[in-house]
């Protein structure tokens, strides 16, 4: 019985634990419960973002800036010393020497403003080195930039100056609007920041109203710009016929455009009015309201990502997108950041603040930085005389700088439309006789630009091939007006590994130097989607148009090249 009682009493202190643990875990699910709810009223109840402010706005437009600007120095890291270094197509130590002489011989104020450049102030007998470090100095910068969102005065500075650097000896190479479309956008970034302080939102520095707008500003001038050249330019603008070539001959197609160019003909007569429309109305949405505004925003960004997907213009549309930043506040653009942490936690913090009236006094550094905000408002207001004056102009031009500094910059793109494609192929031969018709002519590949009709077009959007580009000028005009081709012709008779490093293929790798190389012309079509020559695996259809230049040797070239300062090409012939 004694054992019988004291299981009893061991059941039923386990039951009375039991009870307890029970009643604990229900009020502490009840406790859990109600920290739950309290969680989720906290969650809807956190404060949204307030319109007409732009911290987070000034964050995505650095970004934005310091992606192109990484992009820029890097195509310039891989290209410029072939294009423009000690042993390039076009040195730029002759270009500063030519300056120097036509400003009297010094380097002083008359040559630094003429050609704005801090490689006047570095040593010239290391010019693949100086621009190798330029180019790397801004890759870092950029680099920085981007990743962590932050970035000061004297960063962005930095970074136009060694844009401007480059930009400015690169000669023909550097001749493109998004050039100075790049040192424009750039120049503006340096007052979105503070002087000194790295910080993504500095309470200090809020972003300028006036600097925002001036991004507006450019925004409206580019698609003007661009609008009203077409509309002033080729006819088949107006009669909306333009995108029935473009696709197939734009400087550098991609796979897209193939098949893009094979659209029914409505759609490519939609392609034309819808240009018309985005380009020469959709501004004036701007100053039409926040709201109409942000829809200016929002169709400006996905018509540069349509001209992204469809060709490869460079990073041009990559860049147009950057002003298109500014149409939003931070309230439209909290989307692109976590809601309780960083950026958007401090830009509700402020706004909370200056609601309540907890605004701290303007110091004498904030009264000096509106000063300098106004003083831009008026130097960007002054130099944009002459570019409304030129948008209203009947003989308008595009992508003009009217300062040397490139401050402000008339834009534009494809006032008028190449018909049909041509193509100048290079070809050389190891025949002793160019005119023996038993000579085999191989044929040298570009990296992007079309050669091989079998070879798929590039997709290389924001990267960029300068001598690609350059070549689908050339293609039409004569040599004689690019004599850079013939440059090209006589360093692949010596087998540069320079100027090779730019193609894709060379017929001549690991053997001797061709005896003589020749330019042909030719007309190139895509090939139909369907037909046998697309079964076949035939990207594009070509048919020969005649002789671009004459077969050369190096031999015969030694006076060209002496007559423009050219260094004659060593052949280097491969040993038995």
């Amino acid at each position: 019985m004694a054992v019988s009682g004291s299981r009893d009493s061991c059941v039923r202190k386990r039951r009375v634990d039991s009870s307890k643990a029970e009643t604990h875990f229900v009020n502490s699910s009840k406790d859990n419960g109600a920290n739950t709810d309290t969680d989720t009223e906290k969650e809807k109840t956190l404060p949204s973002l307030h319109t007409g402010t732009y911290w987070l706005t000034r964050i995505v437009l650095l970004r934005a800036v310091a992606f192109i600007y990484f992009v820029a120095f890097s195509v310039a890291y891989n290209q410029n010393k072939q294009l423009i270094g000690e042993d390039g197509l076009m040195p730029c130590k002759n270009y500063l020497n030519s300056v120097k002489r036509y400003v009297g011989g010094k380097i002083g104020m008359a040559a630094l403003a003429y050609t704005p450049s801090i490689l006047w102030f570095l040593d010239w007998s290391h010019m693949d080195a100086n621009l190798d470090g330029i180019a790397l100095l801004g890759m870092a910068l950029s680099g920085f930039v981007l990743v962590t969102g932050m970035a000061n005065m004297v960063i962005m500075v930095a970074l136009w100056v060694l844009y401007h650097s480059l930009v400015n000896v690169g000669q023909l190479w550097y001749s493109f609007g998004w050039e100075s479309q790049l040192l424009e956008t750039g120049f503006l970034a340096i007052f979105l920041c503070p002087v000194w302080s790295l910080s993504q939102v500095p309470r200090c520095c809020p972003p300028s109203l006036i600097c925002i707008w001036t991004f507006r500003w450019l925004i409206v001038r580019i698609m003007l710009g661009a609008g009203l050249i077409k509309i002033r330019g080729d006819k088949c603008w107006r009669d909306l016929t333009c995108m029935d070539y473009h696709y197939e001959t734009q400087p550098v197609p991609n796979p897209v455009s193939y098949y893009l160019h094979r659209s029914p003909w409505w759609i490519h007569r939609f392609e034309t009015l819808s240009n018309h429309f985005i380009e020469l109305i959709v501004p004036f949405f701007t100053f039409m309201g926040r709201r109409m505004r942000i829809v200016n925003g929002v169709i400006q960004i996905l018509f540069q990502v349509v001209l992204i997907i469809s060709g490869n213009l460079s990073f041009l549309n990559w860049l147009t997108i950057v002003p298109s930043l500014a149409c939003f506040d931070d309230a439209s653009l909290g989307f692109l950041f976590r809601s309780g942490s960083g950026a958007k936690k401090a830009v509700l913090e402020i706004q909370n603040e200056d609601a309540t009236g907890r605004t701290p006094e303007p110091n004498k550094g904030m009264l000096i930085r509106r000063v300098v905000n106004v003083s831009l408002g008026v130097l960007i207001g002054y130099l944009s005389i002459p570019v409304v004056m030129n948008l209203l102009s009947s003989t308008q031009v595009m992508n003009t700088s009217f300062d040397p500094l490139r401050i402000v910059n008339t834009y534009g793109a494809f006032g008028s439309i190449t018909k049909e494609r041509t193509e100048v192929i290079f070809q050389g031969t190891l025949s002793q006789d160019p005119k023996d018709p038993e000579a085999i002519w191989e044929e040298y590949q570009f990296l992007c630009k079309p050669g091989d009709i079998y070879r798929q077009p590039c997709l290389i959007s924001p990267y960029h091939y300068r001598l690609d580009w350059l070549m689908w000028f050339a293609a039409f005009q004569t040599y004689e007006q690019s004599e850079w081709v013939i440059h090209i012709a006589g360093r692949l008779l010596a087998n540069d590994t320079a100027v090779l490093s730019l193609l894709d293929h060379n017929p001549f790798q690991g053997g001797d130097p061709p005896r003589w190389v020749r330019g042909e012309h030719f007309r190139y079509k895509f090939s139909k989607p369907g037909t046998d020559s697309a079964a076949q695996g035939k990207w594009w259809l070509r048919k020969r148009i005649g002789a671009y230049f004459p077969p050369l040797d190096l031999e015969g070239l030694r006076g060209y090249f002496q007559s423009r300062n050219w260094p004659h090409p060593h052949i280097r012939r491969k040993r038995n």
